[in-house]
């Protein structure tokens, strides 16, 4: 199960590139809370808050008790933490998605897949192993979804796969994506080609000459 932990918010009012810019300078970063049957409510958050919750979380999407400040009256409301937008160079948060849950409703979530172990066809095979799919879609109440998949590879040989109908069952959760997806992978390993070169390189093509007429041969036509 993913560990829920707290976010304070407070709601936005000022809205557009000048507002966010305004928020930038007071170290918050912009947020939307979005849901089945609410009205997308324009928040702001500490970007230490969010900056330290998503570093120690595995992937992004993370459960979360909003506590949304609105003209000093605090609110509650248990969200998902959707999407997050980074700056492409920098890597700073610019914009964080926000979805509403309900404990008693099943909710759609992109969870992070692990590898765990060393595959035998790396480890005595000199294979690689590939991950094809990184993270799988879930469905599951939001007290069932986890935090990570973790999937034991130690058992893959040369040539061996994984499929999403291999991942581990979860109780409570059911994947969406196709069972018949590879996630893993242990590919062969490469052969050297076995084809020999001389020291000094291919050889170069014969270049045939006109043989030059030896001293005192006439040229042809001469007297």
């Amino acid at each position: 199960m993913s560990n829920q932990v707290s976010l304070k918010a407070t709601t936005r009012t000022a809205l557009g590139r000048n507002a966010v810019k305004q928020l930038k300078a007071t170290k918050a970063v912009p947020a939307i809370l979005y849901g089945h049957g609410i009205e997308p409510q324009p928040l702001q958050v500490e970007r230490r808050a969010i900056d330290n919750l998503l570093s120690h979380a595995v992937g992004e999407n993370i459960l979360v008790n909003l506590e949304i400040e609105d003209g000093g009256k605090p609110g509650g409301r248990l969200a998902l933490i959707n999407e997050v937008q980074h700056h492409p160079v920098s890597r700073l948060v610019l914009h964080i998605d926000l979805q509403a849950v309900s404990m008693n409703e099943t909710l759609v979530a992109e969870v992070v897949i692990e590898a765990v172990g060393e595959s035998a066809g790396v480890k005595t095979g000199g294979g690689l192993l590939e991950q094809n799919v990184r993270m799988v879609e879930v469905e599951c109440l939001p007290k069932d979804l986890p935090e990570s998949i973790r999937v034991d590879v130690s058992g893959l040989g040369l040539g061996a796969a994984l499929h999403i109908s291999d991942l581990p069952a979860i109780p409570g959760v059911k994947y969406l994506a196709d069972s018949g997806v590879t996630v893993f992978l242990v590919s062969e390993p490469k052969v050297a080609d076995d084809t020999t070169t001389t020291e000094s390189g291919p050889s170069e093509p014969e270049v045939i000459k006109e043989k030059k007429p030896q001293e005192g041969e006439a040229k042809e036509g001469s007297k």
